[in-house]
């Protein structure tokens, strides 16, 4: 299991059709934790920014939550907020417009309004289930209407 303490990791597998699949991205806080349980990873982890990854053995993680109810009552909560956060990626990806996933991820995801870009649009494309040249012209679209600023390494919802 890693942590994510700067910089930015992707876990993505194919899809059916070769595609990638944006499973979970992380700019901060625990990737690979579901191997906890596993044999093996069921995907595979890419390095999208440059950053520091902690290493945390698996057996200190079990010896930690089986010996102090503390530490697994706070893994508990980390892992609340991550299936609050899949869930929201789920209802993202049943919206039907590029458009709405966008708006909704920013809402959802972002802070004010302003959602951090780690990556390029390219990435975000994927993590949006959708094609890199929908999301630019999603994008062009929203900012033409004056929906959306683009800013240096962020997308900003206009108020």
């Amino acid at each position: 299991m890693f942590f994510v303490s700067a910089g930015e990791v992707v876990l993505q597998r194919l899809g059916a059709q070769g595609e990638t699949v944006v499973l979970q991205r992380t700019r901060q806080g625990f990737i690979a934790e579901a191997s906890l349980h596993s044999a093996r990873y069921h995907c595979d982890a890419l390095v999208t920014r440059t950053g520091e990854l902690v290493s945390i053995p698996l057996p200190a993680i079990k010896k930690m939550l089986h010996s102090d109810p503390a530490f697994a009552s706070r893994w508990i909560a980390m892992l609340n907020q991550e299936v609050k956060r899949l869930r929201g990626q789920c209802e993202r990806l049943s919206k039907k417009g590029v458009k709405e996933r966008l708006l909704h991820l920013i809402e959802t995801e972002g802070k004010k309004g302003l959602l951090t870009l780690g990556s390029d649009l390219k990435s975000l494309a994927a993590e949006l289930g959708v094609t890199h040249e929908a999301l630019y012209r999603a994008v062009a679209d929203l900012e033409r209407a004056n929906i959306l600023v683009r800013r240096e390494g962020c997308l900003a919802v206009k108020r």
